[in-house]
């Protein structure tokens, strides 16, 4: 079993910056792909970023590509999401998920992730 805690969310203009953690309570952190998933109200919940477990390479959905940079500090068993240059559609709760699975292509979709946070409330006002 995982456990993740995500923070670091907040309320930010419109060109800003924050950086979301997300702490994971396992002793085989390296061994899982960890992705960020975000979802904004009356929509579905949607894929942001991965990294994944083997090679450490990272994926991001073209609507944060050059914007967001995820990184993984094994020491600290933690994942981070920097969001930089924030717009309001950015606006949304973002999730932190895992998964320890070996799977072929890129994980973008959340039935493939088995453990999740509960959420950490991004707003960008414009």
């Amino acid at each position: 079993q995982v456990q993740l805690v995500e923070s670091g969310g907040g309320l930010v203009q419109a060109g800003g910056s924050l950086r979301l953690s997300c702490a994971a309570s396992t002793r085989t952190f390296s061994s899982y792909d960890m992705a960020w998933f975000r979802q904004a109200p009356g929509k579905e919940r949607e894929f942001v970023s991965v990294i994944r477990w083997y090679g450490g390479n990272t994926y991001y959905a073209d609507s944060v590509k050059g914007r967001f940079t995820i990184s993984r500090d094994s020491a600290k068993n933690t994942v981070y999401l920097q969001l930089n240059r924030l717009k309001p559609e950015d606006t949304a709760v973002y999730y932190c998920a895992a998964d320890g699975r070996v799977r072929g292509g890129v994980p973008t979709s959340p039935g493939e992730y088995g453990y999740w946070g509960q959420g950490t409330q991004v707003t960008v006002s414009s």
